[in-house]
């Protein structure tokens, strides 16, 4: 079996070889500060015993799960530390193709391009179900595409790349659907404090068996690199899955899940909520600007990407490669997303230099 190296890497290692500077709109990686209790977490695991830097339950930390339980309103032993959401929904789909319900992926379109390379990974298939303009999920079509082969339905919400954020309806007729196929539910909520339009519902607020949520707190306190996330399954799957991480990774970082937890305890809501409103203030800036270029654009309901389309510009691997050789602005190509954006660019907002980014963007395409 061959693996395809993601297009996320080969964009990043173009645009760092770059002869000029370029404006880095690819990763997801928010540049803002992460809450101080996680460095005053990370300082004060420093100082403790030897005993702390060794191993620790493979589940997560009591504490970290408990915390994370009390807040989602679920059991503790129902939850699962991971490294990051990418682990997460790796467990997750896992669980899913392991119950010999069926060997199909349902994957929007649309899609978070590490979805179909897990799927792979798996030994599973994949069906894809289109999204409409602004990235919104009909749940009929999901029904529609779902059969006796469907294993697992996996959604993003907030959405990475549309930025669509899916209301308590739309999941809990998703649930719906995979209760009705005895599939499971896989939602990945890792952008859930991003929600700009107040309409995000976790698929949490539905009890069911044939759901799991997976989240992590790279994104939410701007430390992708720290890698601690979590999934949360129904009792009856949660035995296999933690069996599955110990023998993948045994634990994930102890010093890491006690800084995450000590900012989960001291860090209050005003911190989430002014970095949505940075988020607000960069979408008025780079969109004022596709305006500028004529470009059509979507507008994010949640996450913090923006998807443009130039006219004579389609969104193909050389067509990124020349707007960072020639425009000096890295973003990605829309066909890593799937056949159906494939006209499009999709441009990460985090970073400081979204204005200079929109200015360059608008200055090439004039």
């Amino acid at each position: 079996m061959e693996y395809e190296t993601p297009l996320f890497f080969h964009v990043m290692q173009y645009a760092n070889a770059a002869d000029r500077d370029v404006i880095d709109m690819v990763s997801g990686n928010p540049d803002w500060e992460p809450p101080e209790a996680l460095r005053e977490g990370l300082r004060e695991y420093a100082d403790l015993d030897p005993d702390r830097f060794q191993y620790p339950p493979s589940e997560g930390l009591r504490e970290l799960r408990e915390e994370i339980a009390a807040r989602r309103g679920v059991d503790a032993d129902q939850v699962v530390v991971t490294n990051g959401a990418g682990e997460a929904n790796y467990l997750a789909m896992a669980r899913a193709l392991e119950r010999d319900r069926g060997s199909e992926l349902l994957l929007t379109d649309p899609v978070y391009p590490y979805y179909p390379g897990k799927t792979t990974l798996l030994d599973g298939s994949q069906r894809f179900v289109a999204t409409d303009e602004e990235g919104r999920l009909d749940p009929e079509a999901v029904r529609a595409a779902a059969s006796a082969e469907t294993a697992a339905i996996v959604v993003n919400t907030p959405n990475n790349p549309t930025g669509a954020v899916y209301p308590e309806e739309t999941m809990r007729e998703l649930v719906a659907v995979a209760e009705d196929h005895d599939a499971i539910l896989v939602s990945d909520e890792v952008y859930d404090h991003y929600d700009l339009s107040g309409r995000f519902a976790s698929a949490l607020a539905v009890d069911s068996p044939n759901r799991i949520v997976t989240n992590a707190f790279s994104k939410s306190m701007a430390i992708t690199g720290v890698r601690v996330g979590y999934a949360i399954f129904p009792p009856e799957l949660v035995a296999d899955a933690k069996r599955r991480h110990m023998l993948v990774n045994v634990a994930t970082t102890r010093p890491g899940q006690y800084a995450v937890l000590n900012a989960l305890r001291e860090t209050g809501p005003d911190y989430y909520e002014r970095n949505r409103e940075r988020l607000r203030e960069r979408v008025e800036t780079f969109t004022d600007a596709l305006d500028a270029a004529g470009a059509e654009y979507t507008t994010p309901r949640g996450s913090f990407y923006v998807m443009a389309r130039f006219d004579g510009y389609p969104g193909t691997l050389e067509n990124v490669e020349r707007l960072i050789d020639e425009a000096g602005v890295a973003g990605m190509p829309g066909e890593a997303f799937g056949d159906s954006r494939s006209d499009w660019l999709r441009f990460a907002l985090v970073t400081p230099r979204v204005e200079e980014a929109a200015e360059r963007l608008a200055t090439y395409f004039e």
